[in-house]
């Protein structure tokens, strides 16, 4: 399991890339994190409330108001384009984050 903080900087790079494919609400994007992680990261609800709450105040989401299937109402989450610009920056440096750590992983196993 993942600890909160070894992932806490990148929640909203993992939001913005499941709005990147479709609207959705904050339960079913918790859902999709925890089958996409295969349960190696469950996301706790405050979590994703405040994700999709500061990345709205960014402008880089936007919400509106939908119903469930029984009816009942639900905000839905979808991401802007200028969310998408950020999207595309954050994967960038992603890459080279990723590639960094990497160096110093792969030069302690040796």
């Amino acid at each position: 399991m993942i600890g909160a903080d070894a992932i806490r900087g990148y929640v909203d790079l993992m939001v913005l890339s499941l709005l990147r494919n479709r609207p959705s609400y904050a339960y079913d994007l918790a859902q999709q994190i925890s089958a996409v992680t295969g349960d190696a990261y469950a996301i706790k609800q405050t979590t994703l409330y405040s994700a999709v709450k500061r990345l709205e105040a960014a402008t880089l989401v936007t919400s509106f108001a939908g119903a469930s299937d029984s009816g009942k109402p639900r905000t839905y989450y979808q991401i802007t384009t200028a969310g998408l610009e950020h999207l595309e920056q954050k994967l960038a440096e992603w890459e080279v984050t990723k590639s960094v750590v990497d160096r110093f992983v792969e030069g302690a196993a040796s």
